[in-house]
């Protein structure tokens, strides 16, 4: 089979084009890569809570090892972020992790991580592609053995992890701040890490269920019913937040659970960092994220970029420029001061300590950028349909586009990656194709949750027809 990395690594179902004898293509591949252009031919490797993680990890490095690379690897589950950041504080040549995200339990990934701590841009991917050979020899090696004669270092990452955290974070102002947080692992990675840093944190779903209980472990409020009504019924939670399968995106609940979106997430950060702590740079965000945080930056002449959809895009920009926050609508945040990468933990504790520092709740936060941009609500439909009706509606807008959607005219369109159709100077729907699963995307944003939902409903009755 062809193997080709979509928006974030690739991606496919275990057992059937994820296999081992798969996995050792794309490692070969890497390694390949790693030796035409690197003078460093070291990687680190691990995986997260995912079935399957540890054997596809010792795959990888039987293969490294074969290649003559040293391999630094996880001692046990760990994070995206955890992998990112020791592939920078050991100047590996490349890190690889061994995780499918957000997407559903039969799926594992294979995702590459550069030395500077955050994804590998598009170029040096598009490379490894072109170096994946038909077939490659798996050596049946023991991992024991190789960690004794030193061609495999094991690496405590979650250490590491947790000393840098130490080093940015006032932890015990917000451990003994008198507000009481929550915490939905969605059985990922995250579920030993925090906590470990929040000891007195309300938990749920932190054990080990590598089928994530047949939900797909995406921080999304449809997944995250039941933390959602913990915190509802709580008189004493005033924040909690969630994390996918790899720990990197966040989902997170004011203290009447009800569910804060990415988009706010963003303002928040920008927000408090900008404000607060007299921090400044560029924001960057993906093309799917609300037109609010455009005027935010207007507002306190930040400079803005917008990329195509993928971490990688803003991960380039990170690294060769000053960003103070570059994120997407999927809940993947980085900010300045810490590695180039989405990290959900580190976001949930930047709001963590704005909570801690203001005395102010979740509500009172959102209602100083509301007084700044204006109220909004933002929703996504995701169409789980035919390959061949996708295809007819991708070929729709990418021809003839839409003129109008019901009672709602168009009056402007994008096509950045996707296509954004602006109906007023608030309200806007995007179609996009998923370029990790077999979906169709259709995005929103309107003053109301209300118009918000009749948009969306006016147009998925529309693209269904096509």
């Amino acid at each position: 089979m062809q193997i080709k990395f979509g928006t974030d690594g690739w991606r496919a179902i275990i057992g059937k084009d994820f296999t081992t004898d798969n996995v050792a293509r794309v490692a070969k591949a890497t390694a390949q890569w790693l030796k035409n252009n690197h003078q460093t031919l070291s990687v680190v490797i691990g995986h997260d809570a995912r079935f399957g993680g540890q054997l596809f990890t010792e795959t990888v490095a039987f293969v490294l090892v074969e290649q003559g690379i040293k391999v630094y690897m996880a001692d046990g589950m760990i994070s995206t972020p955890m992998l990112s950041l020791a592939c920078h504080q050991l100047q590996a040549g490349i890190g690889i992790v061994i995780t499918a995200s957000h997407n559903p339990p039969a799926y594992n990934g294979y995702k590459l991580k550069s030395n500077y701590g955050g994804p590998t841009s598009p170029k040096h991917i598009a490379e490894v592609e072109l170096l994946i050979e038909e077939r490659v020899n798996v050596p049946n090696w023991n991992v024991k053995e190789l960690i004794e004669e030193g061609k495999i270092v094991l690496v405590n990452m979650e250490d590491m992890y947790y000393e840098h955290v130490q080093k940015y974070f006032d932890i015990d102002k917000i451990n003994h701040s008198g507000l009481v947080f929550a915490y939905d692992a969605m059985y990922g990675a995250g579920q030993k890490i925090v906590p470990r840093i929040l000891p007195d944190i309300v938990k749920l779903h932190c054990d080990d269920n590598p089928g994530f209980k047949g939900t797909a472990p995406e921080p999304l409020h449809k997944n995250l019913l039941e933390f959602s009504n913990l915190i509802a019924q709580s008189s004493d939670i005033q924040f909690g937040f969630a994390n996918d399968g790899d720990a990197d995106r966040i989902g997170v609940y004011d203290g009447n659970g009800h569910f804060v979106d990415s988009h706010h997430i963003l303002l928040l950060l920008i927000h408090y960092l900008y404000k607060y702590k007299g921090m400044n740079g560029k924001v960057v965000v993906s093309f799917t994220v609300s037109n609010r945080i455009k005027k935010l930056c207007k507002e306190y002449n930040l400079d803005f970029q917008v990329t195509p959809v993928g971490f990688k895009y803003i991960c380039d920009i990170m690294v060769a420029e000053d960003v103070l926050v570059g994120g997407e609508e999927s809940g993947g945040i980085a900010v300045k001061g810490h590695i180039p990468e989405r990290d959900g933990v580190w976001n949930a504790l930047i709001l963590m300590e704005f909570m801690a520092i203001t005395g102010k709740s979740m509500d009172e936060l959102i209602r100083e950028i509301y007084d700044i941009v204006g109220s909004f609500a933002f929703e996504r439909y995701d169409l789980h349909i035919t390959e061949e009706l996708k295809q007819r509606i991708v070929q729709k807008c990418r021809t003839d586009g839409f003129d109008s959607f019901g009672e709602y005219k168009v009056i402007e369109v994008e096509n950045i990656d996707g296509w954004k159709y602006h109906l007023d100077q608030n309200s806007w729907v995007m179609i996009r194709a998923s370029g990790t699963e077999p979906v169709l995307r259709v995005y929103s944003e309107s003053n109301t949750q209300e118009e918000v939902f009749k948009i969306l409903d006016t147009v998925k009755e529309i693209l269904m027809q096509q």
